[in-house]
């Protein structure tokens, strides 16, 4: 069942999906063979160094960062499997035109999902080259239609210690949010993604929906989202609540400056042994750096 409150997404927006019996396997793989067809099948669409390999498959399914299931890098892989992701609701709220409770087929199934070749920067140090699938997050709040008043876009994930048994500690205040400020949610490279080297999103890597800013460091990138929120102040996130000196509000990845415990300088690529310099912006500074025009980045870290 669906539930709306306020303006509702036209049906005419809406792809028919009875006749696949695996919805969203089937989009996958459709934006891939499309994208296959126009994209030289090893540069993706997006900059990348000329050094930059794909991280194998199983190290992107088998090494996360996802607390929800536990604090070291092996638990989500082994613990995520059991999590029930279809049927699957996400909540719009607040300074937006179209307000409700969607389902992922109405809220996301719209939107052709591509495949995005995008360096992947955590802030412990490791980094991955990934090939994402999804759809530019900017189409979704376009249709969604915020008011003026919509300065921020908060993603809360899905709280449940059920079935995430790292919930079922304090190691963080839950449930995980985060945000973005509205240009940054706009710009074309923030994506939404369902998936991950042209298959359906692991739940370890955030199925069946999740955030990717590739400029900034991995945990802006919030995971399984149920709600998101349009609002006129800047959102209170879960790592800058717990760890405020350690973790700001915008985690662009800044080698200049040094996290309290180790540095950014340098980074080491899962499945490689030497480490390489980390880049401005992760490396896409030709295309972001514009949104900082004038502030300190050392202050908002």
């Amino acid at each position: 069942m669906i539930i709306r409150r306020g303006g509702e997404i036209p049906s005419s927006e809406i792809t028919p999906y009875q006749h696949y019996l695996d919805r969203r396997a089937f989009m996958l793989a459709a934006g891939a063979a499309a994208l296959g067809a126009v994209l030289p099948p090893r540069l993706g669409a997006w900059p990348r160094r000329s050094d930059d390999k794909l991280t194998p498959y199983k190290d992107v399914i088998g090494y996360n960062n996802y607390y929800e299931f536990g604090t070291d890098k092996a638990s989500p892989a082994k613990l995520a499997g059991g999590l029930k992701t279809d049927p699957w609701t996400i909540e719009v709220a607040g300074a937006v035109k179209r307000p409700g409770t969607y389902s992922y087929d109405d809220l996301v199934r719209p939107h052709p999902a591509e495949e995005r070749v995008y360096r992947h920067r955590c802030v412990e140090g490791w980094s991955m080259v990934v090939p994402w699938m999804g759809f530019p997050l900017g189409d979704l709040i376009r249709r969604l239609e915020p008011s003026s008043q919509a300065k921020y876009v908060e993603f809360t994930t899905l709280n449940d210690p059920a079935q995430m048994p790292g919930q079922r500690s304090n190691v963080l205040p839950w449930p995980y949010v985060e945000g973005l400020r509205m240009d940054e949610a706009l710009h074309p490279l923030t994506l939404m993604v369902m998936g991950v080297y042209g298959k359906p999103l692991p739940n370890q890597n955030g199925a069946p929906l999740r955030l990717i800013v590739p400029w900034k460091y991995g945990f802006k990138g919030g995971k399984a989202i149920v709600r998101i929120r349009f609002t006129d102040t800047q959102p209170r996130t879960t790592w800058n609540i717990a760890i405020p000196r350690e973790y700001g509000f915008y985690a662009n990845v800044n080698p200049q400056v040094a996290h309290p415990r180790w540095s950014q300088a340098r980074e080491r690529r899962i499945g490689e042994f030497f480490k390489q310099d980390t880049l401005m912006f992760n490396g896409y500074a030709d295309q972001v750096a514009s949104l900082y025009a004038g502030m300190n980045l050392r202050i908002n870290y």
